[in-house]
C-alpha cells in the first residue's frame, strides 16, 4: 500500500481548483493507495468523504507568505505523523524539509513571465510586481528543493527548465467530459435568460477571474471591430466574472477594465455572468459560439479543453502553451493584437468550413486524460518511494 500526501493548501481558484476536484477522485479508486490531503474545508465539503482518503484540514486565513512559513513548520510533523510515503505539493512551493521523497506540481506562469512584469509596471502596480518577484524567487528555489518537478504542459516545462537550470519532467493535465458535463442542473434563472435572449447575436465567451494576464483589454477592443463588420448581427461576449475588484481573487484592479467598457461603448454587449459552479460551467459553454483566450501567460489552460470538449470552435492567442493543447483544433493571433483577434472571430463566424473546427476540438479533446495523469503521476511516486529503500506491490500502480 502506497501512501502519499497531497498538499493542496494553495488551491483557491481555477486550475488551482481543478486539480483537486479531478485528481483525488481518482486516487481515491486506486488499487493499493491512500492519500492524505491537507487542505481548506471548503475543499473538503466539496469533495465530501471518499474511499481510501483522509483529510486534514488547515483553513487559509493567513496571507501567502505567512502560509508558507506556516506550513514548513507544521507539514513535516503531518507527514511523519500519518506515515506517508511520498509527499505531492500542488501549489508551486515545495516543503524544505520534507522528511519523504517530494514531487512538486508547478503552474504559475507569471513568476516566468516578461509580460506580465512589463504590464504591472504600465499599471503602475510595483507592489504586486515585487510580491510576485519575491514569490518567484521561493518557486525557483522550491524546484531544487523537490526530488522531481512536474509541468502539465511541454511548452511550460521547458520555460521552467530554461529559468532554474534543472530538469522538469511534463504530465499533461486531463480531462473527462462525461465528469465535466454530468450535473443537469439547470443554470440560475438570471444567467438562463442572459444566455437564452442572445439567440440571434454571436456569442463570444471567455471562462476566467479578472486578471492581468488572462489580458481582458485585448479581448474588449476587439468587440467594436468585429461589430462594426457584422452589419445587423449583434455580437456579445460572456463573462464568467464581474468587472469588480471585490469580486475576484487576488488584488487585480479591475476597474479599469469597466472604465474601457465604457469608452468604448460595448456596455450592452459585454455580459457579466459571474462566476458560474464549475459543475454546471458545461451549459455556459454549450450556449456560446466562439471561444475566446487572450491570455499571454499559461500552464495548460483547461477552458480549452472543456471548450473543445463541448463543441466550441477556440480562437487563442498564440502561445506555446496553447498550440500545444489544441493542435490544428483552434485559430491563432498575435496576443496583444485587437485587429488580429477581431479578424480570427470574423473569419470563423464566416466561414462554414472552419466549423470543423468543433469536431476536430472534440476530438483533441479525448487526447487529455484523468486517468492517465494519475497513472503517469503514481508511477512516478512509486519510483522515488522505491529509491528511497521502499517497495510497494505491483498492482499498486496502473500504468
Amino acid at each position: 500500500m502506497m501512501h502519499l500526501f497531497l498538499n493542496c493548501l494553495a488551491a483557491s481558484a481555477g486550475g488551482g481548483l481543478t486539480y483537486p476536484r479531478n485528481v483525488v477522485p481518482h486516487l481515491s479508486a486506486r488499487t493499493g493507495v491512500r492519500t492524505t490531503i491537507a487542505a481548506s474545508s471548503s475543499l473538503k465539503r466539496e469533495l465530501g468523504a471518499l474511499p481510501n482518503v483522509a483529510w486534514i484540514e488547515l483553513e487559509k486565513d493567513h496571507g501567502a507568505g505567512l502560509r508558507f512559513w506556516h506550513e514548513q513548520a507544521a507539514l513535516p510533523r503531518l507527514i511523519r505523523g500519518c506515515g506517508a510515503d511520498v509527499l505531492i505539493s500542488a501549489g508551486n512551493f515545495a516543503l524544505w524539509r520534507s522528511p519523504v521523497p517530494q514531487i512538486l506540481l508547478s503552474g504559475n506562469s507569471l513568476y516566468t513571465s516578461g509580460d506580465f512584469y512589463h504590464d504591472l509596471c504600465s499599471r503602475g502596480d510595483y507592489r504586486l510586481w515585487l510580491d510576485t518577484r519575491i514569490k518567484a524567487m521561493f518557486a525557483k528555489k522550491s524546484v531544487y528543493q523537490a526530488d522531481r518537478t512536474v509541468a502539465p504542459s511541454r511548452a511550460f516545462a521547458e520555460e521552467l527548465q530554461r529559468w532554474t537550470g534543472a530538469p522538469v519532467i511534463s504530465i499533461h493535465h486531463g480531462f473527462d467530459y462525461e465528469t465535466f458535463s454530468k450535473d443537469e442542473t439547470p443554470l440560475p434563472a438570471g444567467t438562463q435568460h442572459k444566455l437564452a435572449s442572445a439567440e440571434d447575436a454571436l456569442r463570444l465567451l471567455f471562462v476566467s477571474h479578472y486578471n492581468y494576464y488572462r489580458n481582458f483589454e485585448t479581448l474588449l477592443r476587439a468587440i467594436p471591430l468585429v461589430q462594426e463588420r457584422l452589419d445587423r448581427r449583434r455580437v456579445l461576449l460572456f463573462l464568467t466574472c464581474k468587472l469588480r475588484s471585490e469580486e475576484n481573487p487576488g488584488s487585480y484592479r479591475a476597474e479599469p477594465a469597466a472604465a474601457l467598457v465604457q469608452r468604448l461603448g460595448i456596455a450592452e454587449q459585454v455580459v457579466e455572468l459571474g462566476t458560474i459552479p464549475y459543475r454546471l460551467l458545461h451549459h455556459v459553454y454549450r450556449a456560446c459560439d466562439i471561444y475566446v483566450t487572450p491570455a499571454y501567460a499559461e500552464t495548460f489552460a483547461h477552458p480549452l479543453v472543456e471548450a473543445m470538449a463541448s463543441g466550441v470552435p477556440v480562437v487563442a492567442a498564440d502561445l506555446p502553451v496553447h498550440r500545444e493543447v489544441c493542435g490544428d483544433a483552434a485559430l491563432y493571433f498575435q496576443r496583444f493584437s485587437s485587429p488580429e483577434l477581431a479578424e480570427q472571430i470574423l473569419r470563423l463566424e464566416a466561414s462554414r468550413d472552419l466549423r470543423n473546427l468543433a469536431e476536430r476540438g472534440r476530438v483533441r479533446s479525448r487526447e487529455f486524460s484523468w486517468e492517465k495523469h494519475v497513472d503517469k503521476l503514481l508511477a512516478l511516486a512509486a519510483t522515488l518511494a522505491q529509491n528511497c529503500g521502499r517497495s510497494f506491490p505491483k498492482h499498486a500502480v496502473t500504468v
